[in-house]
């Protein structure tokens, strides 16, 4: 849980910038459970402390990192996009899937620590996982107010159903591309 303090010294944007940074290449280098806190304090140039101020486990930094790096390639689809509903829903799931392949171990290790941190999974579902199920969901039910998608069927439930597929995949590390996010919209919408 990210848990910014308000007293004592200002918090400097630059360390915890630098901390993301120093996080999300060292996990990716050398693999999340191969990677300490103080590894990535020292590797931002930073003290333990000035991380700690900000973030109570490494998970929480690793997912704030991994956060920003997702809105910067993953973020939500456009409901004002005039284009196909299918197109808008393929390219999206085209650039989650493409940032899952990039981090996908760290994403593992992440839904694993999940598993184990009951503060953590409240947080990692809050901030990665319920806002990406909204995104999905929001842009089937805007095929449905477009006509592009049946009304008869439950945004949420069909939501969930894309998601599943895959996380599956991706913890089965199975391959996340362009043509499987084809194939589930074309499943969807066909």
């Amino acid at each position: 849980m990210n848990t910014q303090k308000t007293s004592g010294r200002p918090i400097s944007l630059q360390a915890g910038a630098a901390l993301k940074e120093a996080a999300l290449r060292l996990v990716r280098a050398n693999g999340y459970n191969k990677v300490s806190i103080a590894v990535i304090a020292k590797e931002a140039g930073v003290a333990r402390q000035t991380l700690y101020n900000r973030w109570d486990t490494k998970a929480d930094l690793v997912l704030d990192a991994l956060f920003e790096d997702a809105e910067n390639y993953a973020a939500a689809p456009s409901l004002e996009d005039t284009r196909d509903s299918r197109v808008l829903l393929e390219e999206f799931l085209t650039n989650v899937f493409h940032h899952l392949t990039d981090n996908g171990d760290m994403m593992r290790a992440l839904i694993a620590a999940a598993q184990h941190d009951t503060a953590f999974h409240d947080t990692f579902y809050a901030k990665f996982i319920l806002p990406r199920d909204r995104m999905i969901t929001d842009l089937l039910r805007l095929a449905q107010t477009r006509g592009e998608f049946s009304p008869d069927r439950d945004a949420e439930l069909v939501s969930g159903f894309i998601h599943g597929v895959f996380w599956y995949r991706l913890l089965n590390r199975k391959t996340l591309n362009a043509d499987f996010a084809r194939a589930i919209v074309s499943e969807l919408f066909d």
